[in-house]
This record gives C-alpha cells, sequence and structure tokens, in this order.
C-alpha cells in the first residue's frame, strides 16, 4: 500500500486544462455529444470547473451540484463487451489524491496491471484516496455498460457543497476498447447567491459600482456640455462618445451578469453587446488619444496625410480586440482564468505597443512646437495630459507584471476568489484616465481657448511651419529674454490669450 505515491501529478494537469478546450455554454452545463479524449492512461470528457461558496449566515441559500438526465451512449459495434464509465468530482486541493504510481513510475489515472498487484486499486477503476481537508471528497461513482446494451444513465443526484473551493467535475473511463462513446445531458452549478460562479460573482456588483460610475461622470459632463455648447470643440464632441460608451457597455456587463445570476443560462447576445459596446470604446479612446497627442483639433485643423494611416490602425485594433474578447467571453461559464489562443492575443498587445510609441513620440513633437511659439495656455494642459499618460502606462507595465506573476503560481486556480480584481483593474484604471481627460478638457467659456485659432499650422510631414506673430502693441511686447522661468503662469496666459485675440 505504501508504495503508490499520491502527488500533484502531470496528468491531473492535463485534466485541469482541458477545460480550455471544450466549449460550454452556461452555468447549467449542458453536454451535447462530448467525445472522450485520451489523456495519459484515461479517457475524460471535463464536465466544469466553477468555485463555489459554502452556505454561510450571510448567505444562506443551498450550493449544490446537481447531476439531471447524463447519459453515455456508445456505437452498437462497441457494445459485444461490459465497460464502466466514472464520474469524478474533487475540490482543488484534493487534487493530490487522485491518481499513483508504482514503484516511482509515470503516474496515472486508471489503476494498472502494477498497481492492481500491489493491491492499491482495482484493475480499470479510477485511483482515488479519501481527503483528510474534506470528508467524503472526492466523490466518484460510475455507470455500467452491460453486454449490448448501447446506453448508460447516471441516476439523479444533488451533491451539497460544504466546503468553500473551486470544484472540478471529469467524466472518465479506462476501457481503450470502448470507442467513440458520448456524453450527453446536464448538471446544474449553484451558488447560494445564485448560478453566478463564483469567481464572476463579484464582478456582478463591480460592474454595478461602475455604472453609477460612468453616471456620476456622464452628469458632471453633459451638465457642462449643456452649459456651453456653443463653447464645444470637436475634441469634447469625441469624448462625448467615449462616455456614452462607457455607460453602454458597463449596464450591459451588469445586465448579463444579473440574467446568468438569475437564470444560470448566460445571455449570449447581451455579452456579445457588451464585448462589441467596450471594444467600440476602447478602439475610440486610443484614436482620440493619438490625434490630440498630434494637435489635431487643438494646434491643427486636419492630421493631412496621415489621416488614412490612422484609421487603419484603428481598424485592425478593432477587429484583433473583438475577435480576442468574444472568444474570451462569449459563452464561456467555467471557472478559469482567460485561455485565449496566443495567436489571438499577440496582434492586440503588438497593435497597443505600436499605440504607446506613436502617442509619446507625438506627443514629443506637439510639446515641442508649443514650447517654442510660447503658447502657454496650451501646453501647460498638454504637459498634464502627458504626465497622466505616463502615470497610466507605468502603472499597467506594473500590473502586467504582477499579473503575469499571478498566473504564473496560479496552475490550478486555488486564488479563484481573487481572480475578478484582474479585470476590474484595467477598468478602473481606464476610467481613471477618462475622468482624467473630462477634467482637463471639460466643456467651458474657454473651451475655444484650447481649439486651433487658424493662426497656427503644420505641415503634412507633422513638422511646424512658424508664421511670423501679428504686431501688437508695443507697451504689451515682451522679448524672450525677459520672461523669466518662474515668471507666473497667469500672466504668461494673459499674453498668450492676447496674441490670440490680436489675430
Amino acid at each position: 500500500m505504501e508504495t503508490a505515491s499520491f502527488i500533484p501529478s502531470s496528468s491531473i494537469v492535463m485534466l485541469l486544462f482541458l477545460s480550455s478546450i471544450f466549449a460550454i455554454d452556461a452555468s447549467v452545463h449542458h453536454y451535447q455529444n462530448q467525445k472522450f479524449v485520451t489523456k495519459g492512461n484515461s479517457f475524460v470528457v471535463h464536465g466544469g470547473s466553477e468555485g463555489i461558496y459554502a452556505p454561510s449566515a450571510d448567505f444562506p441559500g443551498d450550493s449544490i451540484i446537481r447531476f439531471e438526465k447524463i447519459t453515455l451512449r456508445r456505437p452498437k459495434l462497441s457494445s459485444n463487451f461490459s465497460s464502466r464509465v466514472h464520474a469524478i468530482l474533487f475540490e482543488v486541493d484534493d487534487r493530490e489524491t487522485i491518481g499513483g504510481s508504482a514503484y516511482g513510475g509515470q503516474r496515472a489515472v486508471c489503476c494498472t496491471t502494477d498497481l492492481a498487484k500491489l493491491g492499491v486499486c482495482k484493475q480499470g477503476e479510477i485511483i482515488h484516496r479519501q481527503s483528510t481537508k474534506n470528508p467524503d471528497w472526492p466523490q466518484v461513482f460510475g455507470v455500467p455498460f452491460e453486454v449490448d446494451e448501447l446506453e448508460a444513465t447516471f441516476s439523479s443526484r444533488s451533491i451539497p457543497i460544504t466546503k468553500t473551493g473551486m470544484y472540478n467535475l471529469y467524466f472518465i473511463h479506462c476501457d481503450p476498447n470502448l470507442n467513440d462513446v458520448v456524453v450527453e445531458g446536464k448538471t446544474i452549478w449553484k451558488n447560494p447567491t445564485g448560478y453566478l460562479p463564483g469567481r464572476m460573482a463579484p464582478l456582478m456588483k463591480f460592474y454595478g459600482y461602475m455604472s453609477l460610475a460612468f453616471v456620476v461622470l456622464g452628469i458632471f459632463w453633459f451638465s457642462q456640455y449643456a452649459r456651453f455648447w456653443k463653447e464645444v470643440i470637436p475634441l469634447q464632441n469625441c469624448i462625448t462618445l467615449v462616455i456614452t460608451l462607457g455607460m453602454f457597455e458597463m449596464a450591459f456587463w451588469y445586465i448579463d451578469y444579473v440574467e446568468f445570476n438569475k437564470t444560470g443560462v448566460r445571455p449570449i447576445g447581451i455579452t456579445a453587446w457588451a464585448v462589441t459596446f467596450g471594444t467600440i470604446k476602447r478602439t475610440v479612446s486610443r484614436l482620440i488619444i493619438l490625434t490630440v497627442s498630434m494637435g489635431y483639433g487643438v494646434v491643427r485643423p486636419t492630421l493631412g496625410g496621415i489621416t488614412s494611416k490612422v484609421i487603419m490602425l484603428g481598424a485592425t485594433f478593432f477587429l484583433a480586440s473583438e475577435v480576442l474578447e468574444l472568444v474570451e467571453n462569449v459563452g464561456t461559464i467555467s471557472d478559469l482564468s482567460g485561455k485565449a489562443r496566443l495567436f489571438l492575443v499577440l496582434p492586440v498587445a503588438l497593435l497597443d505597443a505600436f499605440f504607446i510609441l506613436w502617442i509619446f513620440n507625438s506627443l514629443s513633437a506637439t510639446l515641442n512646437k508649443l514650447q517654442a511659439r510660447r503658447m502657454m495656455a496650451k501646453l501647460d494642459i498638454y504637459r498634464k495630459f502627458t504626465n497622466a499618460l505616463v502615470v497610466a502606462v507605468i502603472v499597467s507595465v506594473g500590473w502586467i507584471c504582477y499579473e503575469l506573476y499571478y498566473k504564473a503560481n496560479d496552475a490550478y486556480n486555488e486564488h479563484w476568489q481573487n481572480a475578478w480584481i484582474i479585470p476590474a483593474f484595467w477598468q478602473v484604471l481606464s476610467f481613471s484616465l477618462l475622468s482624467v481627460i473630462c477634467i482637463l478638457w471639460a466643456p467651458s467659456q474657454n473651451s475655444t481657448r484650447y481649439a486651433f485659432s487658424g493662426d497656427e499650422d503644420f505641415d503634412r510631414d507633422d513638422t511646424l511651419t512658424l508664421i511670423k506673430p501679428s504686431p501688437i502693441p508695443s507697451k504689451d511686447l515682451r522679448s524672450s529674454s525677459d520672461l523669466h522661468p518662474l515668471q507666473d503662469n497667469n500672466e504668461l496666459s494673459n499674453v498668450d490669450q492676447e496674441e490670440e485675440k490680436t489675430a
């Protein structure tokens, strides 16, 4: 008995990883002709992975996993012998209790001939032992195929969950002769507060709060917009569009999670709309930041010959992000971290990096031009804008490093209760940057002061064409050598305004 080694194995890792392969479309997990795949010396179908909270004084509802009408079917050609299929349900902390190996050999999930000779298990059965942390777990039960029998059905049962954890379900058989068996039916996974999987449950409240935050920001922005609508510049119209898209995105995400929690079936249409509004918002936001960095609408009337390049970059980013988000979110249910393929993630990351490089390169050129022309009011707002972007990029890079560390050290999703913070962080960072931009460019009676006035012009290759300033009364004229670095900013702004009025 002691020769069997019960330690974490690559077999269990691969079983957990299989959840990224099978598409399951609701918290009521449906199985429609799902085939077993070979993994090690076993054949498996992943039935689901979800974080489930145990009932408590604050949440006294039931936590269950219910099996309903789960039927196994095999073709007639494979029906001339008896066999058995197992269902194994375990909490991630109990993964060490599954599988074993003889004489230090390769670890196996199914009982091998060598292990059977040692008396550790019965050949053809699943190797497991009882958990010391969670009595009566893992749950292992099977259903037999009798000779010439084409169907076998698991009896309906409800398994109560009394310990908070990440639970995994697999259907497994160990018979290589049992070909082309498929699984049909469903299991129902329920938390005390509803059907929303445990990792996603905090996001419902989060998107509710984010919806309120966008409403507050919208009230501020639209009130200013209504007061000074005659002074509104094109840039502020673009910011209005971003705020509106953000409101729709947060509202759709909240509705998506509420409906999911109520019915157990994720509304694919609402999820797709939430993803689309979010992708459009991110694309428009990046394009606005890029064009503002180039000085469009503020110190230049058009983008000239680079307009088509900016549009092409935005369209490419939208398509890449939309595909990635649809794969990551629409129809996903199992409580696992995103498993989108590298060929979907990499293009979005590269396009984001290209945006950042182009934005900061353009900002540097625009700041130099404003400094050279001594347009101090516009220079001041651009410096604040640059500082906000620098802080956002530094925080983003730091968070990406943390996210990589988090995922590298959470191969089994043991920290699922904190996983919601990762997507929530990006929403908070995006909202914070949008709020800063709204404060910097809020509609006011001086909005046109920051718009292109007609006295500045830039060549098509994004270089400055210096125009001789209009004459200014000698009593207000100062040479650049008289301007002290510590001179009051208000005085400089007055000079800037006087130049524009005279022009």
